[in-house]
């Protein structure tokens, strides 16, 4: 039986490219999103299962945690629902801005990692060897039963910047949710990794951001040599999820080339001095 995954925020941007390159690696894919006509273009395209829902309803939680529970054990859930809503300072943000982030960036994480820990511990507990992996102990997939939370954070929940303190916020607390879970869950077989991205160039991040200014979305990359897209950072968590299942990467941070820090990005072609 291949290993099952459920992907949050999965119509678009990361969570779609992790959800799509899951499904080429073998795994049994659970996209969950609010847009049900992107959903339904995944599941023709891709085989990949859709659960229309909101993270940020509780209602819809229990909905998707028990169509999910019903295809039996989840191997990983990877947290990807989140967003970053306006760009004002501190004496000027609005607080339904700094609600609706804390909304989705956390309490989604946490809603959604409470109502499927069972199907997590019931895929821990399956034989080895039952994954992507071929059993031999020595390629993706194999070794002891786990099962893994992963969350897509950001940057910004380690760095601060102006006029970005309601995202950071969000972020920093996400941040600080995944780590108090790794302790919390020390002992059990479940992985607990955080994927923090730096500037990722995707369809609706900066629209989002900016309430549908093209032209402020754009500024933020003008002139930026290769921003991170989606599909760099579905690379590195699925290379996260079928590493051999002693290995934790607890935390990664990356970012392109040209972003030294939140605060310092270059905005010409790199060369060597």
């Amino acid at each position: 039986m291949g290993k099952r995954a459920v992907v949050t925020g999965a119509s678009s941007g990361i969570g779609q490219a992790t959800a799509i390159l899951l499904a080429a690696h073998g795994w049994d894919v659970i996209a969950v999103a609010r847009r049900a006509d992107r959903l339904a273009a995944l599941e023709a395209g891709h085989g990949i299962h859709a659960v229309v829902g909101d993270v940020t309803d509780p209602d819809d939680v229990r909905r998707i945690a028990d169509e999910v529970s019903a295809l039996g054990p989840l191997h990983a859930l990877v947290n990807n629902a989140g967003g970053a809503f306006g760009s004002a300072t501190v004496e000027d943000g609005d607080p339904e801005d700094w609600r609706a982030m804390y909304e989705v960036n956390v309490l989604g994480t946490l809603r959604m990692i409470q109502a499927l820990l069972p199907a997590l511990r019931a895929g821990a507990r399956e034989v080895p060897g039952d994954g992507p992996g071929d059993g031999s102990g020595d390629g993706p997939g194999d070794g002891p039963g786990h099962a893994d939370i992963l969350s897509i954070t950001s940057v910004a929940g380690h760095e601060v910047y102006e006029k970005g303190a309601g995202y950071n916020a969000a972020k920093f607390a996400q941040h600080a949710l995944m780590g108090v879970l790794r302790l919390e869950l020390a002992g059990e077989p479940l992985r607990v990794i955080e994927i923090a991205p730096g500037m990722v160039r995707t369809e609706g991040f900066a629209i989002t951001r900016f309430g549908g200014d093209r032209d402020a979305a754009d500024a933020v990359y003008a002139g930026v040599e290769h921003p991170l897209v989606a599909e760099d950072i579905a690379e590195v968590v699925v290379h996260a999820l079928e590493l051999p299942g002693h290995v934790n990467l607890d935390l990664v941070t990356l970012r392109p080339v040209a972003q030294a820090a939140a605060t310092k990005v270059i905005r010409r072609p790199l060369k060597p001095r």
